[in-house]
């Protein structure tokens, strides 16, 4: 009686009708809720500089890439049914191509995303198989289907759920003889996300078998750093794969999204003790982990790779939904608002394969990496590998998307703050609208305006910054409410059409310790870095695009006049917002601030020397210097000494 019961369950899953994809779609049981619901691709959409800056992306590599790379050569590419590449760079380009192009609604990319798109769609193998058929790797595939999964809800095509069943049922049928190898067992959980989106949406148990099979296959992530053993720099004879540093980003959600299934609190809470122990010994002051390839501590000498900052942001994305902290919010938006716009040129048509926190001269030169060439922080079209040049795209699109959620009690979510408009349904089924307006994270304050189609009550919940000391919350122009930074504050009413909420968060500069005692500089999200005048140097064309050294023009061995924790000295300057904010010319805020030389803090390979202990001493006569926001200097100093 309980195997037929099981087979009419199944067979029930698999006639289901999936969702619409412009619906709300939470955890089927039994697995384990959110605490916040994604809302579909293109539910929010950017607005002021959020789609400015957006625009800058398309107009840059992300919109011509496969115009002149050979890698994405649209008559060669495998992933396009020709003789060429059919590992990973395809399906990458288009995990972040196919979000940029339907929140921006521009039709040349979403025609462009649509011719790969569709071989894909087009050219399934009778049993389930996907991708270029000389592809044995599960890996690249791996990325297809989110790229499928965020083509559906932005087109509703009706291809996409059977043939991401067919396939992933493909995969559960052949997991034991063909297991998972190489980089696949490392981020299993991508395919995992895939198969729970995919299960949400036609229940078929099957699918949480493949889940399950995953998991048994994967690294084991929770055991790696309930055991950490690489308090320090490695290279990879010493570690192997497990601390390649992009790694280890997505390994930020992994233990979450299989503890969806197991429903193993341990293995849920996994990216706690991760972030315990990777802050520790290898955060850096723009909020990324240090690799550069593998772990490389928290000295400010040491680089981050451009995949890791993106991969590590969609895992922080992920955690939020899952995990609801409001912690993991701060983390997001330190990583989005200083590492990302830092890694590029201000059009973002060149990038680094390495960024530094310190970062005085952008050569080619061998510098102290963990096993990097001497390309790695060029800016230009692959410095070092082309898995990056493949990879940025998804960094601002998916980030816009993650703005706002759904709260299981039919209210929205402020996960991160940037200007934007969310179109969704609320509690009841209510049609609401909410205008975002704001020049945040460079200005402390933001407006809602509320447009439900009808007088409704439903929850709104804002989450408040923990640096934000002396929040408030204003409702219509009434009395400000306190909120307390490191929470979500609710405010549930009656909202009606044209109801706005006005918030602050105000953003006293603060001074964080960092390496050798060091201190960088922060003033809301943003950290500061010196102002180092730049001489950028073309070294090498690759068509449209160039490769570049950067030198420096003015001194950078600083020491500041500022302490630890103590309150900050600065004068605080803001410009109007431009067109480029994240470049030295357009950087919207500004910081003059007292320091002295220090002489003795040279280049060491070409890169700034660890700074020296704090605090120091120095004879040198004072100075005011500027600082500006981290991703605005594309040469900097960010980790400074301080002055005894």
């Amino acid at each position: 009686m309980h195997k037929i019961c099981r087979m009419l369950l199944t067979a029930a899953a698999l006639f289901a009708q999936p969702a619409p994809p412009d619906a709300i779609v939470r955890n089927r049981a039994p697995l384990l809720p959110n605490a916040f619901d994604p809302l579909p691709l293109k539910s929010v959409m950017p607005k002021g500089w959020l789609l400015r800056q957006l625009r800058i992306q398309a107009d840059g590599q992300t919109g011509h890439l496969d115009e002149f790379w050979p890698s994405l050569d649209q008559k060669e590419s495998a992933w396009l049914g020709g003789p060429g590449e059919g590992w990973e760079r395809g399906p990458y380009y288009l995990d972040g191509l196919v979000p940029a192009a339907h929140l921006l609604g521009d039709r040349r990319l979403i025609d462009k995303a649509n011719k790969w798109v569709e071989w894909t769609l087009n050219n399934q193998r009778p049993d389930g198989a996907i991708g270029p058929p000389k592809n044995a790797d599960w890996w690249p595939n791996m990325i297809m289907l989110k790229v499928l999964t965020q083509h559906y809800e932005a087109t509703g095509d009706p291809r996409v759920i059977p043939l991401m069943e067919k396939y992933l049922l493909h995969h559960l049928a052949n997991i034991e003889k063909s297991p998972l190898r190489a980089w696949a067992i490392f981020r299993a959980a991508d395919e995992a996300v895939s198969a729970l989106w995919l299960y949400n949406r036609t229940g078929n148990p099957k699918l949480l078998e493949l889940v399950r099979a995953l998991d048994r296959q994967a690294y084991d992530w929770n055991n790696h750093f309930q055991r950490f053993v690489y308090p320090f720099k490695v290279n990879r004879t010493e570690s192997g794969l497990s601390s390649h540093v992009v790694n280890n980003a997505m390994a930020i959600k992994t233990s979450a999204v299989f503890a969806t299934v197991t429903k193993d609190p341990a293995q849920r809470n996994g990216a706690l003790r991760l972030f315990e122990v990777m802050d520790k010994h290898h955060l850096m002051p723009q909020g990324v982990h240090g690799g550069d390839e593998h772990y490389a501590g928290n000295s400010p000498n040491q680089g981050t790779e451009v995949c890791a900052v993106v991969e590590a942001m969609y895992s922080v994305e992920l955690l939020l939904s899952m995990l609801g902290r409001p912690e993991f919010g701060d983390r997001l938006e330190r990583m989005t608002y200083n590492a990302l716009p830092a890694t590029f040129s201000a059009d973002m048509w060149t990038h680094q394969y390495d960024q530094q926190p310190n970062q005085v001269l952008c050569s080619r030169s061998k510098r102290d990496w963990t096993t990097n060439g001497p390309d790695s922080n060029l800016f230009g079209l692959e410095p070092n590998f082309g898995c990056c040049t493949a990879n940025f795209h998804q960094g601002w699109p998916k980030f816009i998307a993650s703005l706002w959620m759904a709260s299981p009690d039919g209210g929205l979510a402020a996960m991160a703050y940037g200007p934007s408009e969310v179109n969704t349904k609320v509690r009841g089924g209510v049609p609401v609208k909410i205008a975002e307006d704001t020049e945040y994270p460079f200005r402390d304050s933001i407006r809602l305006t509320i447009q439900p189609a009808a007088t409704t009550v439903f929850p709104l919940l804002l989450r408040i910054p923990a640096w934000a000391a002396g929040a408030t919350v204003q409702i219509n122009g009434l009395a400000p409410q306190s909120a307390r930074p490191g929470t979500f504050h609710r405010v549930e009413r009656a909202w009606k059409a044209g109801d706005t909420v006005a918030i602050r968060f105000p953003m006293a500069p603060r001074a964080s310790q960092w390496f050798n005692g060091s201190v960088a500089v922060e003033r809301g999200p943003l950290v500061f870095s010196l102002k180092i005048g730049e001489d950028w140097r073309k070294i090498k064309d690759h068509g449209p695009v160039a490769d570049f050294e950067v030198h420096p023009t003015t001194p950078w061995n600083y020491a500041l006049a500022v302490r630890p924790g103590a309150s900050v000295a600065v004068e605080v300057s803001e410009t109007p917002l431009g067109d480029y904010p994240f470049s030295q010319q357009g950087a919207p805020v500004h910081m003059k601030v007292k320091a002295r030389r220090l002489p003795e803090w040279k280049l060491s390979n070409d890169s700034a020397a660890p700074p020296p202990m704090s605090p120091v001493m120095s004879a040198q006569p004072d100075e005011t210097i500027e600082l500006i926001p981290y991703g605005s200097a594309k040469l900097r100093v960010t980790a400074f000494p301080w002055l005894q």
